[in-house]
């Protein structure tokens, strides 16, 4: 069978087919022109958004016999090739191992497994059609194999996806899991089916997914999940020509755009929380780019072009909310939700491990179907956002086609090969997004990101089974890349085998907890509004009052991101559940076999135990570890066993097994007002490390107590103080609990930056004891301002201004 030319949409008008050119359209070939005649008032401009569809589905410009397209496409007739053989049409099911008959329909749980089947059979349905239209799978064209797999889609609609049926068990299924493989296959066979199949699948479409379902911006209806369901009425509406559906699914797209200011959706901050209290820009995120970006391109220049000014708000997303948590290629774990336990799936042949690599792949190409719909301008800069961001990933290379599908490597491959887009470096800086307890830091020798939580956001998500043991990922976790490493620190089995206890930057009882500790659906959220911080945007000062989950433990722990280094503080540390309390100063995975020499003050250290007052600590080529003052330092070297089976019931139960080096700061059993404090060197060497410890005029301690925990580094003019009460810190002194931070800069200006991550003040004064000539810019927040030998600022209510900084630049010389 002979492929389509190449095609590529322009934003001015469709190209209609019919036929076999209808079929193959997103089939590749090495060039050619576009097939097709420019779409007339006459034409049938359905006929030309199922053409684009089956574009999006299936990819262009490729070649089916270069590689990875070729390996690709041959494990995709392999995987088809499975399916038609232990396909067996029967009431209740399409395969032996897929039955969705559900015998006792008022159990929800296992309801839940059945409705899941349907699911997973209209998804296998979809990869058969896939096979079908596409070169090089050896089912390519094959009218027998079409003909099954049409059977078996009547059989689906006919057996249990009809409008007289019934649902039992999740809603995901009925309403976006089940519909959305089943239109893309009556889109990609449409030709081949006959009227009444398409009046079937349409009439049980509008029986599961009414339009009453985005009647009202609520419930299962927000973010993700509306997007999910727009993409379903506009492929239902495509499917049979009906105009009134696609233009309801352009409308129902609006209420996504606009930022919220609670519940689910984008926040102005850049935050995205799905599930009322759960950061999930790399998952539900993932999907609402994904479906956003992909309707954006279906309806772009048609009669349903979507026109709502606000879709500008989406558009900046890509900056705003995504690109900070995109490293170097990675889709940083800490806003993926539960889907960090997916991992590696029971029974799944292909094998393919998902990560945060494969996240943050799917994003980025989902970043490049969102450009189709956006301005030029906007294109260029996400083309080499996008370029950058897959050129340094060293961990997982983009073009071997292991964590992408074959369309979205097909535009991957050609923005590579366009020497015309040059790859552009990540913003330096900090970023903090006040909205679901998250940070981002990024300087010139490394990048961090670390994960809050409080009454606003859950300690984590499980659900389904999944991330059962996530139970510390929100108290505080730590995570970090230095600028050379392989960006693979949390993807090699990380976290089946690290120990759910002893997570980096957390500090946490080892009070044992069951999985699913503290209820599904992101239920277990701490009863504290104190969580969160201020920033100029280079540097940053964040606090945490820790509430352990199902535990006593108490504690107030503060960070200072600065240029190379995050000097972490603790104190208040209390607890009375009978078990030993930890700070985890680091726990680094060495990989399968991986060797790592750890040095603590010069001396090499391959036992496991306690150092008494430790200086300084250093892990080849990962970090350097200062103890400022000297204290306790644990450390434990061992290899950890595990299986994604362990934290996700679905999960492969194949054991993984990984070797990790662990620095822990012990605090006893039942503390009370314990502290700690410690500086991280991410990527140092040795000799810096060394370097830093001697050098005792870089960081100057101001406080560390339950009341007041600061720091002071001279040779970058900060200081950065959590103020848990009124009270004074070195030169500053404030009379509400605040988070202040003051840089000097070399230009003879000061940055005052200030939050109430309560939420609560409603009014303050500040005063810095150092010189003021004049204040050069301040927000409206600010009151009244002094200047001269000192610095006075009164704040009205910062109740409102949702934990975000206030600004102040003044002149001091």
């Amino acid at each position: 069978m002979t492929t389509s030319p190449t095609h590529r949409w322009s934003r001015r008008g469709f190209l209609t087919t019919s036929g076999a050119a209808a079929l193959t359209l997103g089939l590749a070939s090495g060039g050619g022109t576009a097939a097709g005649v420019q779409l007339t008032a006459d034409a049938d401009e359905f006929a030309a958004l199922r053409a684009r569809w089956r574009t999006l589905l299936l990819g262009e410009g490729f070649s089916p016999t270069a590689e990875p397209f070729r390996t690709k496409l041959a494990a995709l007739g392999a995987t088809a090739r499975r399916h038609l053989d232990a396909l067996d049409p029967k009431p209740g099911s399409l395969w032996p191992d897929a039955v969705w008959a559900d015998p006792e329909p008022d159990k929800d749980q296992e309801s839940y497994g059945y409705s899941g089947k349907i699911q997973e059979s209209a998804t296998r349905l979809r990869t058969l059609a896939e096979a079908y239209c596409r070169p090089g799978t050896g089912l390519t064209g094959d009218a027998p194999v079409r003909e099954k797999i049409i059977a078996a889609f009547a059989h689906l609609i006919a057996d249990v996806y009809h409008e007289g049926q019934a649902p039992y068990g999740n809603w995901y299924s009925w309403e976006i899991g089940a519909p959305q493989p089943l239109l893309d296959v009556a889109v990609l066979l449409h030709e081949h089916l006959d009227a009444e199949q398409i009046a079937a699948t349409v009439r049980a479409v509008d029986h599961f997914v009414p339009d009453s379902k985005v009647a009202n911006y609520t419930g299962t209806s927000t973010g993700a999940n509306r997007i999910d369901l727009c993409r379903v009425l506009a492929l239902r509406g495509v499917l049979d020509g009906t105009a009134a559906k696609v233009a309801l699914a352009r409308d129902a797209m609006s209420p996504t755009f606009p930022y919220v200011t609670k519940g689910d959706g984008l926040y102005a901050d850049g935050s995205l929380i799905q599930h009322t209290n759960v950061p999930y820009t790399g998952s539900y995120g993932a999907v609402l780019i994904d479906g956003t970006g992909r309707l954006l391109a279906l309806l772009d220049g048609s009669s349903w072009q979507v026109t709502d000014p606000k879709r500008q708000l989406f558009l900046d997303a890509v900056e705003a909310a995504y690109a900070p948590f995109l490293h170097d290629g990675l889709m940083m774990d800490g806003v993926s939700g539960r889907a960090i336990s997916r991992g590696l799936s029971a029974g799944d042949p292909s094998g393919v491990q998902q990560d945060d690599h494969l996240r943050g792949h799917a994003v980025i190409g989902s970043v490049l179907v969102l450009a189709q719909g956006a301005s030029a301008a906007e294109a260029a800069r996400w083309k080499a956002l996008a370029k950058g961001w897959l050129t340094r990933d060293r961990y997982a290379d983009v073009t071997t086609g292991r964590t992408l599908g074959v369309a979205a490597l097909s535009r991957v491959n050609a923005l590579l090969a366009d020497a015309a887009v040059k790859a552009a470096p990540e913003a330096l800086g900090h970023r903090l997004f006040p909205s679901m307890d998250r940070a981002v830091h990024r300087t010139r020798t490394f990048t961090a990101s670390l994960s809050m939580a409080s009454k606003r956001i859950t300690y984590y998500e499980n659900g389904n089974g999944e991330n059962v043991r996530g139970w510390h990922t929100g108290t505080g976790m730590l995570y970090w890349w230095a600028e050379d490493a392989n960006g693979g620190q949390y993807s090699d089995g990380y976290w089946p085998t690290v120990d759910p206890y002893r997570l980096p930057g957390t500090t946490a009882s080892l009070k044992k907890l069951a999985d699913g500790e503290g209820g599904a659906w992101g239920a277990a959220a701490p009863a504290t509004t104190w969580v969160g911080g201020t920033s100029d945007g280079t540097y940053a000062t964040l606090a945490q009052h820790l509430l352990g989950l199902s535990s006593t433990l108490r504690a107030r722990k503060s960070w200072f991101f600065l240029d190379d280094a995050v000097v972490c503080l603790g104190a208040g540390i209390t607890a009375a559940d009978g078990t030993g309390v930890q700070t985890v100063v680091d726990n680094r995975c060495l990989g399968a076999d991986g060797t790592a020499g750890l040095v603590v003050d010069g001396r090499v250290r391959e036992t496991n135990g306690t150092v008494d007052g430790a200086g300084w600590a250093h892990l080849e080529g990962h970090a350097g570890y200062v103890f400022p003052g000297g204290a306790p330092l644990t450390t434990l070297r061992e290899e950890r066993t595990g299986a994604w089976k362990d934290i996700n019931g679905g999960g492969a139960t194949t054991p993984v097994t990984r070797r990790y080096v662990t620095l822990t700061a012990d605090h006893g059993t039942d503390p009370t007002d314990a502290s700690y404090a410690y500086v991280v060197l991410p990527g140092a060497s040795r000799q810096r490390t060394e370097e830093r410890a001697a050098d005792r005029d870089w960081l100057l301690p101001l406080a560390n107590s339950a009341r007041v925990q600061g720091i002071r580094v001279p040779s970058l003019g900060f200081t950065g103080v959590t103020f848990w009460e009124p009270g004074t810190a070195g030169k500053v002194t404030v009379d509400a609990p605040v988070c202040v931070q003051i840089v000097e800069r070399g230009d003879g200006t000061a940055v005052v930056s200030v939050s109430d991550p309560n939420r609560a003040v409603q009014g303050f004064h500040l005063t810095w004891d150092h010189p003021v000539r004049t204040v050069l810019s301040k927000p409206s927040t600010v009151t009244s301002a002094g200047t001269g030998t000192s610095l006075s600022l009164t704040f009205g209510d910062l109740s409102g201004t949702g934990g975000g900084t206030q600004r102040v630049v003044v002149q001091v010389r």
